[in-house]
Formats: structure tokens, sequence, C-alpha cells
């Protein structure tokens, strides 16, 4: 499949770097500097100019793309891009907006713009965040087959019951699946064996039925994970903020919001009659202790500085809160959050490039998750009689593919089926695997 990027930034490059294996890409930027360094670290053609411009669309070979993806940082700029290529190519468009307006214009009128898919950037940003927040001590969490699967990573703290316990010791979860494990400092994810040992501080990946997830959760961390967040102090009144105060409230969460600039503060306390909105400094000791911020159940700093979002997160952290995430906007910076005491750390660029990623994958790819570090990715397919799964077990399948793939979870007619080596898959299964960097592009031609 061709694919056409517009736009060498964070998302463009994720894209990119994440297709270029099993695909043709063809990127195209306004700056030579970018276009010059993605040529030599990524298996990709590049074009040097304006994606909006029609020459240099042609010069790109617009026409034979499969798929055109507007990735600049530029609402306006990625619907014009989308808009001239409706008007030469069949190609399938794909649009990045930060505007939510965008978004509901085109869901009220799909294929306007001359967009056939869109993403928001802090839509999808803010439903990271809810994710997180449901799972207590969970880094990140995916939903699978229509939410009746769960992929989530939890990093293991040290005093964990579960520390020093093999894979086999600690996989007493009827519909759980064990998938990689990832021991502090390592650049990639691994399979885990049986005698797999599970060390503080290493982060795990499971696959499994929600409620499964979270009683592992809960056996992971059992003091963070007792009770349910009830109480969630948002810092930053940004587009991001707003999106994650209203998904909580339908989730019936109490939320507290902190903006400084009493305008926005007046304006957010209008559209959101539910939530309590504060005009004031969240880095301010004295007002913290104030209104008890100790007290919430997470704390998330959406300011959209990451200095400052940084700032707000450790002084909530040093105030009392049990839990904080942070919005990160430049990706180099996630581990860093990380390793100075945010909980977790959210960017709104990597959750879009994996949302895009998801949309173009070829053949029947229906989801995907990205694991970091490394590049492994957790797919679901639809098995039809042509996959080499159909009819076989996990068992047999497994010596057909290379190392570094693990079958985390199945549903069947809406059931789910635990996977293990006498499982025979069927076709019509979806089938949820995990699947290291260097073994997806074999893997996906075969799934």
């Amino acid at each position: 499949m061709r694919i056409l990027v517009v736009g060498a930034g964070e998302v463009g490059s994720s894209i990119a770097s994440s297709l270029s294996d099993a695909h043709e890409v063809v990127v195209v930027d306004v700056d030579p500097e970018r276009v010059e360094s993605l040529t030599y670290s990524e298996d990709v053609l590049a074009v040097t100019g304006d994606g909006t411009d029609l020459d240099v669309l042609r010069e790109a070979e617009v026409e034979k793309a499969d798929v055109v993806i507007a990735s600049t940082d530029d609402d306006e700029t990625n619907l014009a891009t989308c808009a001239t290529v409706d008007t030469v190519s069949e190609a399938f468009t794909i649009a990045r907006v930060e505007d939510t307006n965008y978004l509901d214009t085109w869901r009220e009128h799909h294929g306007a713009f001359g967009v056939d898919f869109m993403v928001c950037t802090d839509l999808l940003a803010a439903e990271a965040i809810v994710r997180v927040v449901g799972l207590p001590t969970a880094r990140d969490v995916d939903p699978f087959a229509g939410g009746s699967i769960q992929m989530a990573e939890f990093e293991v703290p040290e005093d964990s019951p579960l520390a020093g316990e093999t894979v086999a010791e600690a996989d007493r979860f009827d519909e759980l699946t064990f998938v990689a494990v990832i021991p502090e400092g390592a650049d990639h994810a691994s399979v885990p064996r049986g005698d797999t040992v599970i060390e503080g501080n290493a982060r795990v990946v499971v696959v499994g039925r929600p409620v499964s997830v979270r009683e592992f959760a809960r056996a992971l961390d059992p003091e963070s994970a007792a009770s349910e967040v009830e109480d969630v102090v948002i810092v930053g009144g940004s587009t991001t903020g707003k999106l994650t105060a209203e998904k909580l409230v339908e989730r019936g969460v109490s939320v507290r919001i902190v903006e400084f600039d009493e305008d926005r503060a007046r304006e957010l306390a209008e559209l959101l009659p539910s939530v309590t909105v504060y005009s004031h400094d969240a880095t301010d000791p004295e007002f913290l202790s104030r209104e008890h911020i100790k007290d919430a159940d997470v704390v998330i700093a959406t300011v959209g500085s990451d200095e400052r979002s940084l700032l707000a997160a450790l002084l909530a952290k040093r105030e009392g809160a049990e839990r904080t995430i942070a919005v990160v906007e430049q990706a180099r910076y996630v581990d860093l959050f990380e390793t100075v005491g945010v909980d977790v750390a959210v960017n709104p660029r990597r959750v879009t490039a994996e949302e895009i990623t998801r949309f173009t994958r070829e053949r029947r790819a229906e989801n995907v998750a990205i694991i970091e570090p490394g590049g492994a990715e957790v797919v679901e397919v639809e098995v039809d009689e042509d996959s080499v799964l159909a009819g076989r077990t996990i068992q047999d399948v497994m010596a057909d593919l290379p190392a570094g793939v693990v079958v985390g979870a199945i549903t069947r007619d809406g059931q789910y089926v635990t996977p293990r080596g006498s499982t025979v898959v069927e076709a019509g299964d979806h089938v949820v695997a995990f699947v290291q960097a260097d073994a997806l592009e074999e893997v996906t031609s075969k799934l």
C-alpha cells in the first residue's frame, strides 16, 4: 500500500516510522531539515514542499496513493490538504485536527472537507486520560473487541505482593494473559515465559477481560487500587482539560478545575455546571493546601506548558495527592516526567499517531496499541478462512509465526475465550495479540 504523509513533525514521523516496514511511505514537509532527517532515519521517500500545493502533491505522486494522512500542527492546512487531494486522487484521506468544531462538523456531515476519517488530538488525549483514571495504578489502557477486552500496562511497585514472583506464580487470573514484561531500564518489551521473574519497577503488559484486569491491578498494588476514583482535580482549563472533565462527569466522578485565567474560568463554569471551577494559580502551595488537593484521588495537569504542567503535578504530589497525570506536549519529555515523580505522562501527539496507525494497518487489523519502548504492538484481527490461525490450535500456529508473538485474548460470538496452547481458533474469532516490532510485518501478513 502506498501512503502519503503530509507533515513530518512528531505525529507524521511516528506514523511514517510505524508503517514504513510494511508499506511504501512518502512524506511531504515544508521544512527541508525534517525531510532530510526522516530520509536518513526511515525507509521513506521524501518531498520538500507545502502539502496544500497541487504541484507538490503531484511531485509526491498523489495519484498513486492509497491513503493520504494530513498530520501537520495546523488544522486548516490539514483540511486544505485533504480537500486538494480529493480533487485529484481516489486516496482515502485522514486529517488530524485540534479544534473540536471541525470534528463536530465532519461527524454531522460525513465526508466534509474532503476528509474520509478525522482524528481530534485533544479528544483522543482526553479519552486516554479517562481510561487511565478508570483503572487505578495503570500507566496505559486500551480497549479491544468493542470494550470486552482490555490491554493495560502497569509499573510494578517495589513493595508489590507480586514483585519477585515468576509469571507462572502470578498467573492466577482466569481471564487474563501476561503478554509482555519490560525490565527497568530495558529498551524493548520481551515476551514473558513461565519462569520470567516480575521484578520491582518493571513494567508488565496484560490482556484480558476488564474485570480480570482490575483484579490484577488490585493484586499488584492493593492499597492504591482498593477504592474507586471519586474526586479528580484538573489543573488547566485547556480544551483537553475541558473534554476530560466532561467525560469524567459522565462517569459520575466529582471534578474540580483550577484555571488561572479569569475569563477562561468563567467560560468553563458556564459550560460545565456540574464542575467546580477555581480561578487561581495551581502552583500556589497555600491554595493547594486550602482547597485540600491532598484529598483528590487524581490530579491531572493540562496546563499547555510542559514546564508548568510538571510543576503543578509535582506540587500536587508533594501536597499529598494520591496520583498525578500530566499532559506532555513534547514526546521526549514523557520519560523525564515519569522519572521525577509524575505517575502517568500522556503525549497527545503519540496518542494521535497511534490512532492513525490503527486506521492504516493493512489487511484485517481492527485495533492497534503501541507499546513503548521498542515499538511493539498489540493488534486485534478478525480471523477469516485464509488466516494461518483458522482451524488450528494456538500451539500449532506458533510454529509458523516468528518469535515475539503472544495471543492475549480471543472473543467468539461476543464471548471471551481464554487462549491456551490447545485452544482451536475459528474463523470469525477476534484475536488480540502482542507482536514485537521486528515481527510485525511477517505476522500481520499471515494473520
